[in-house]
């Protein structure tokens, strides 16, 4: 007899580290829930190259193997503010990668590890049709909140209008069905703002589009793995009833994803060894946003005057900010090392979550970081800026309660120092902030309940991956 064929997921993903690190740590948790699988994890070439070693092929046991796709460039993307030279990057992007990964699961198949099953992220559309031309099941990995997801279904199935007609009106009120009413401002940035073909992020906006036309294209329902665990958003999942949604999150890291991205010596996590608990300001705006002019010095002053200690997350290529606030920012940034705080490049973020002396993460909202924040039981301060931020800073403060969001200034989106100050002190302080840090406590025990053994999410994962089996 032949032996019985192993599950063998083809897992993909947008080359954005905001993509591929919630993918890689689905793929780890796909190996875990079935000890016989097989995972193939794949991202355009040239983040894979800035990924991982040459030569590196995954795991030890050859259960976990890292691919490459190409997007029909040489480096990936590098941007310049231009939204024609972003339209024909994804032009590329999906027509190079619908053929390079079709090539893809054709070798695998040749040399004995066929596809089972092919899970993608966000801004793929494509990959559903390769699985469905060679009869494989496929599955989107939706890395936002099912909220988002309702919204965008709602607005690509007849209230798109409705929205396009109200758009620049940032305070008028929207009724989506399964949903409470929401200012037009809570939307996704990409539903009122990038709908119009001069708008820099254009082609985003009609990728999203092809997306829900893949997912409406398949039969009986579209799956849908969601980056959620049930009950963060049970009242939200019945407005999707259109497809299959697992809510199988959070998907947290497992073993060495962080040293994926960056090596650093931590002294920072020496530093917050000395702090006491809950008393620590963590600030960090992710791995995309870029600060507006004057926004560091901002931060750093309104930091200090908050009198408590701080671990400030200064990217890089936010360098340009920096240099543009001259002198006393640097001079600033030099001060603050010695006073209350301290200034880093990178951090592994979820080491910091998790010390017991982080009691604050200003966050920009993305999604990755909101669910590390209320694994961890943190409250947060959200500073959103684009795509999903709105809405997730929404469902924080409001639906969740497990923090605050702070305004910009209109003129020039910068956060200013003593909104940073106020907004600190609502979730670190006395009185109505210890309502939050025990509403972030509650669902924190919420997450490590789904996540254990016959959990919600637990279950729904190995209902997956059982599904998968089934079809081989």
């Amino acid at each position: 007899m032949s032996p019985t064929p192993r599950p063998h997921f083809l897992v993909l993903t947008f080359p954005l580290q905001g993509h591929i690190a919630p993918a890689l740590r689905l793929a780890r948790r796909l190996l875990a829930a079935a000890p016989d699988a097989l995972v193939t994890f794949s991202t355009a070439a040239a983040a894979h190259r800035r990924m991982f070693a040459e030569g590196e092929g995954g795991d030890g046991d050859g259960r976990l193997e890292l691919l490459p796709f190409s997007d029909g460039t040489e480096n990936g993307f590098v941007t310049r503010g231009d939204a024609a030279e972003l339209g024909a990057y994804m032009a590329s992007f999906h027509a190079s990668g619908r053929r390079s990964v079709g090539e893809m699961v054709d070798a695998l198949a040749a040399r004995g590890r066929p596809v089972s099953s092919v899970v993608y992220t966000l801004l793929l559309p494509w990959a559903a049709d390769v699985a469905r031309d060679r009869g494989v099941p496929s599955a989107l990995y939706w890395i936002q909140p099912v909220a988002v997801l309702a919204i965008y279904c709602h607005y690509f199935h007849g209230l798109g209008g409705v929205v396009d007609e109200h758009r620049r009106d940032h305070s008028f009120v929207l009724e989506f069905p399964g949903l409470p009413p929401m200012a037009a401002g809570d939307l996704p940035s990409f539903l009122t703002e990038a709908t119009d073909p001069s708008d820099y992020f254009h082609s985003i906006f009609t990728t999203f589009r092809d997306l829900f036309d893949a997912l409406d294209r398949e039969t009986p329902k579209a799956t849908v793995l969601v980056n959620v665990f049930q009950e963060l958003e049970a009242d939200t999942l019945a407005a999707v009833g259109a497809y299959d949604v697992l809510p199988i999150g959070p998907v947290l890291p497992s073993g060495d994803d962080a040293a994926l991205f960056k090596q650093n010596d931590a002294k920072y996590m020496e530093w917050l060894d000395t702090k006491p608990a809950g008393s620590v300001v963590y600030v960090a705006f992710g791995s995309l946003t870029v600060m507006a002019k004057g926004q560091v010095d901002e931060l750093l002053h309104g930091l200090e005057e908050s009198g408590r200690p701080y671990l400030c997350v200064v990217r890089k290529d936010n360098k340009a900010a920096v240099a543009e606030t001259g002198d006393a920012t640097a001079a600033a940034a030099a001060a603050a090392a010695r006073r209350n705080g301290v200034v880093v490049e990178w951090c592994d973020q979820v080491r910091v979550l998790s010390h017991a002396a982080v009691g604050c993460f200003v966050t920009h909202c993305g999604w990755n970081s909101v669910l590390e924040s209320i694994a961890s039981g943190v409250p947060m301060v959200g500073v959103p800026r684009m795509s999903d931020q709105q809405m997730n800073a929404r469902l924080v403060e409001r639906d969740w309660r497990v923090g605050v969001r702070a305004e910009v200034d209109g003129g020039d989106g910068v956060l200013r120092a003593a909104e940073l100050r106020r907004r600190v002190e609502e979730v670190m302080g006395d009185g109505e902030a210890a309502e939050v840090r025990r509403s972030a406590a509650a669902w924190k025990r919420a997450v490590a309940e789904a996540l254990g053994k016959g959990g919600s999410s637990d279950r729904n994962l190995t209902a997956f991956v059982e599904g998968a089996r089934s079809v081989i």
